[in-house]
C-alpha cells in the first residue's frame, strides 16, 4: 500500500495468555524515540512494518523490552524455520566467531565444506553442485546468468528468459526485470525484450483457461517468441505474496516443455524451501525436479545467506575466479546454516509443518469463509498461507483492509509483517515450523477477531 504504520502508542486491553502478553500501549511509549530516530535516518521504504521495537525472540515468540510478547506469524520474513534463537544455532555462531575466522572471501574453510555437503544431500541429484551467496536476489540473478550462458553455448539466437506475471524475485535490477510486477520495474525506465512474462496459473487472478499449460505456449506465441529462443524459465514454487501454487499437471508439462526446447528450469525456493510447505522443497508437491534451485531465507534461520543448487554441467560453465561473491560462504553464516539444517532434518520439521499446516490452513479457510465478502481466497500449504483481501463482494484488492487487520493483530499479540501480494492486499501467515498447535489456534483466533474488529469499525 505504500503507507507507514503510525507510531503513536495505542491503548489496548491487557492480555495475558500462555502465548501472549500485552501490558502497555502499543507500541510502548519508550520505544517511540527510537522509532522516530529510525524514520529520520532511514529512507521511507523501510517504514512498511508494524512499529514494534523487537528486543529478542525465542521459538515462536517475539518480545519487546517492556514485557510485551507476541506469537510470531512472520518468522522475520520466512527466515526462522527452525525457530527463533535456537541454542544450537547461537552456540554455532558464537563458537565460529570465537574460533577467530569471521570472513575468508572465497578461500576455503571447514564450515563452507560442511554446509555444501549438507545441501548436496538434499539436492535432486547426488552430483548437483552448490554455490553459496548472500541474498535471494543474488541467487536468482545467478540462475538467470547460468540459464543465459547455457542458451549462448547452445547457439540460441536473441535468447529470452521467461517468468510469470505477479512474480517477485528480488530487488536488484536483474531480479526485477525477471519479476512479474510492472510497478516494481518503473524505475528502470525501459522494457527488456529478453525477459518475457506469462500468466501464472493461480486459480483466482488468472483466467480459467490459463490454469492449463496450453496457455503458456499461447502467451509466448502472442508475444512472437519462438520456443527455441527460450533459454530458461524461472518460477517461484508458490507465488510468494499470495502463497499461490500452480496445478501439478501444469508444472509437470512445463518440465517436459523445458526438456523439449533445451531451456533451463529454475524454481525459486527462496521463501518456499527448508520445510516451509510440509516438504523439504516445495517443488516436491509438483513431482518434478528443476535444473536449478534458488534458495535463501530459511537456509540459515538467522544470518544473511543464500544458495544456488543445480546440475553439475550448468554450475560448472564458468571457470575459476569468474563467478564469485565477496561474502560467498561466510564462515559465521555457514556455521548458523549448518546448525539450522541439522535441526530441520533432525527434528523432521518439514513433516511437522505438514501436520501443523493442516490446522493452520483449516483455520485460514474458516476465516475466508466467514468473511468471504472481503476475502477473495485463501491459498497456501504447510505453514504458509495468505488471505487475499478485496473490496466488498468484488475482486479489486483492498490494501487498506489488510493493513488495518495486520495492525490490529499486532496490537493484540500476533506479530505479522505488512501486507504483501497482489495490490499489497494479502495478509500473510508464516510462523516458525516449531510452533505449537495451541499457539496456532490462538493466533488464528486473534486474526479472526482482528477482521471482525476492523470491519465493525468500518460500519460504525
Amino acid at each position: 500500500m505504500g503507507d507507514a504504520y503510525p507510531i503513536t502508542p495505542v491503548k489496548v486491553d491487557p492480555i495475558s495468555t500462555k502465548y501472549r502478553t500485552i501490558k502497555t500501549a502499543i507500541p510502548h511509549p519508550e520505544s517511540v524515540p527510537v522509532l522516530e530516530k529510525l524514520r529520520n535516518v532511514e529512507p521511507l521504504c523501510m517504514e512498511g512494518q508494524p512499529p514494534i521495537l523487537w528486543d529478542r525472540a525465542e521459538g515462536a515468540t517475539v518480545y519487546d523490552a517492556w514485557g510485551n510478547r507476541w506469537i510470531d506469524f512472520s518468522s522475520g520474513v520466512l527466515i526462522t524455520n527452525a525457530g527463533h534463537g535456537r541454542k544450537e544455532m547461537i552456540d554455532a555462531i558464537v563458537a565460529q566467531a570465537k574460533h577467530g575466522l569471521l570472513t575468508s572471501y572465497c578461500f576455503p574453510h571447514l564450515a563452507r565444506a560442511e554446509l555444501g555437503s549438507l545441501l548436496q544431500k538434499q539436492a535432486p541429484r547426488p552430483d548437483d553442485k552448490v554455490m553459496l551467496l548472500s541474498t535471494g536476489s543474488e541467487a536468482d540473478e545467478l540462475c538467470i546468468k547460468l540459464s543465459r550462458e547455457r542458451g549462448r553455448r547452445l547457439g540460441k539466437k536473441n535468447p529470452v528468459f521467461v517468468t510469470f506475471s505477479n512474480a517477485f524475485h528480488g530487488r536488484t535490477m536483474g531480479s526485477q526485470l525477471a519479476g512479474g510486477i510492472p510497478s516494481l520495474k518503473e524505475w528502470i525506465g525501459y522494457p527488456d525484450e529478453h525477459f518475457a512474462q506469462v500468466p501464472f496459473p493461480d486459480g483466482v487472478r488468472c483466467k480459467p483457461e490459463e490454469n492449463d499449460f496450453a496457455a503458456f505456449e499461447k502467451a509466448l506465441k502472442a508475444q512472437k517468441i519462438d520456443p527455441d529462443r527460450v533459454c530458461g524459465v524461472l518460477s517461484e514454487t508458490y507465488q510468494g505474496g499470495n502463497s499461490s501454487f500452480a496445478p501439478p499437471a501444469y508444472m509437470q508439462a512445463l518440465r517436459r516443455w523445458c526438456d523439449q526446447h533445451q531451456a533451463v528450469l529454475t524454481m525459486d525456493e527462496v521463501q518456499a524451501g527448508f520445510g516451509r510447505t510440509g516438504k523439504f522443497w516445495a517443488f516436491e508437491h509438483y513431482g518434478i525436479q528443476p535444473d536449478l534451485i534458488a534458495c535463501g531465507k530459511g537456509i540459515s534461520g538467522s544470518l544473511p545467506l543464500s544458495a544456488v543448487i543445480g546440475r553439475k554441467e550448468l554450475m560448472d560453465q564458468f571457470g575459476p575466479g569468474s563467478m564469485t561473491s565477496t561474502h560467498s560462504g561466510n564462515p559465521v553464516c555457514c556455521a548458523a546454516a549448518v546448525a539450522s539444517l541439522k535441526l530441520i532434518v533432525g527434528e523432521k520439521l518439514a513433516e511437522r509443518a505438514a501436520k501443523m499446516g493442516e490446522i493452520m490452513q483449516q483455520c485460514a479457510a474458516n476465516i475466508q469463509k466467514r468473511y468471504k465478502c472481503v476475502i477473495l481466497a485463501h491459498h497456501g500449504k504447510g505453514l504458509v498461507a495468505s488471505l487475499q483481501c478485496v473490496k466488498q463482494d468484488g475482486t479489486e484488492p483492498d490494501a487498506r483492509l489488510a493493513w488495518e487487520v495486520i495492525g490490529r493483530a499486532v496490537q493484540t499479540g500476533v506479530m505479522m509483517f505488512g501486507p504483501v501480494g497482489y495490490g499489497g492486499a494479502s495478509v500473510k501467515l508464516a510462523p516458525p515450523l516449531t510452533i505449537d498447535e495451541a499457539a496456532i489456534r490462538e493466533a488464528m483466533d486473534v486474526l479472526d477477531r482482528a477482521f471482525d474488529y476492523v470491519l465493525a469499525k468500518r460500519k460504525a
